[in-house]
């Protein structure tokens, strides 16, 4: 068990009641920056909302991210808008 600090407020978290949390949620289309539960992506933010059950506009997705690696599972950054143009 670890205790995070989400928008100021202090939770206990561990990986595997994550894990269970959110074993039966659809993943919502990733914008920003992603972690990988089991074999799925999510979204930061989204897995902040479920687990937390605070509001997303309340916590950044830094946040989540430091909390989510101390756990143990693997972000990934915000992915690339557009690829870089090629030149001959």
């Amino acid at each position: 068990m670890m205790r995070v600090t989400i928008a100021g407020v202090f939770f206990y978290l561990q990986a595997n009641e994550v894990e269970q949390k959110m074993s039966a949620v659809e993943p919502e289309p990733i914008h920003g920056e992603s972690v990988v539960i089991g074999s799925v992506a999510y979204p930061v933010k989204q897995v902040g909302r479920i687990v937390t059950g605070q509001d997303p506009r309340d916590f950044s997705a830094g946040e989540m991210v430091r909390a989510l690696g101390r756990l143990g599972f693997t972000c990934r950054p915000r992915p690339s808008s557009a690829e870089p143009p090629a030149f001959m």
